[in-house]
């Protein structure tokens, strides 16, 4: 399964048929070879190994972002109290040994 961050389309350079993409704050290059709909810069697409794939919805993209924005801060909550565990319990386990 792969699940694609939407993108949204801040430059097309119609020469080229390659879209730079916004995805959460990092920019790249997508080509637009392969999508069948109309797309413009401010649109929301979704990326598959560097090809825009699908023209989504703006709403369910933003919705979609705020998921990811919300599972990256759980994420990055946990990694240092996981982070602190494992040290403790490799430390107690080296001191025994």
């Amino acid at each position: 399964m792969c699940l694609s961050i939407p993108s949204q389309i801040t430059e097309i350079d119609c020469s080229r048929n390659i879209a730079t993409v916004d995805t959460m704050g990092v920019a790249r290059e997508a080509s637009l070879d392969l999508i069948d709909q109309q797309v413009d810069v401010g649109d929301y697409v979704l990326i598959h190994i560097g090809f825009a794939m699908n023209k989504i919805d703006e709403a369910d993209a933003l919705q979609s972002l705020e998921a990811y924005r919300e599972i990256i801060a759980v994420m990055e909550a946990e990694e240092p109290e996981q982070f602190i565990a494992e040290s403790d319990s490799s430390t107690h386990r080296s001191e025994d040994g």
